[in-house]
């Protein structure tokens, strides 16, 4: 089977990282945590991530990848059209042609697996 791949020349291809937490990210309220807000990335000067969630800073490092990742939509080959489920032509006749666009590739990951610092402001006592 031959699957069609289209990579874009105006639009250039990005490079994205993989984010990788190792243990779990739980909520104080238990609830569903996709397409919420987590925290903050950061990088040092020297280019170490830094990952800011709640109290807590976690410390983590760049990697690359032994095989990159290619990161694709699916779209109807005939219409610039993005799809969910089956390509159906207009006039129900069938199925339309099924193409993937190259959205990105994955070459690098953000590692972070030691155990989160909490954060601690000391503030001064004037009297």
């Amino acid at each position: 089977m031959q699957i069609p791949l289209k990579v874009q020349p105006d639009d250039g291809v990005q490079e994205w990282m993989m984010l990788e937490l190792q243990g779990d990210l739980e909520s104080r309220t238990q609830s569903e945590m996709s397409n919420k807000f987590i925290g903050d990335l950061h990088f040092t000067k020297q280019g170490i991530p830094v990952l800011i969630i709640g109290h807590h800073i976690l410390y983590g490092k760049v990697q690359e990848l032994d095989k990159p990742i290619l990161v694709m939509r699916k779209t109807c080959a005939n219409t610039p059209m993005e799809v969910d489920k089956e390509c159906s032509l207009m006039d129900g006749s069938g199925e339309a042609e099924v193409a993937y666009n190259v959205r990105a590739f994955i070459k690098k990951k953000l590692l972070f697996k030691t155990r989160p610092k909490p954060i601690i402001v000391s503030s001064a006592i004037v009297s």
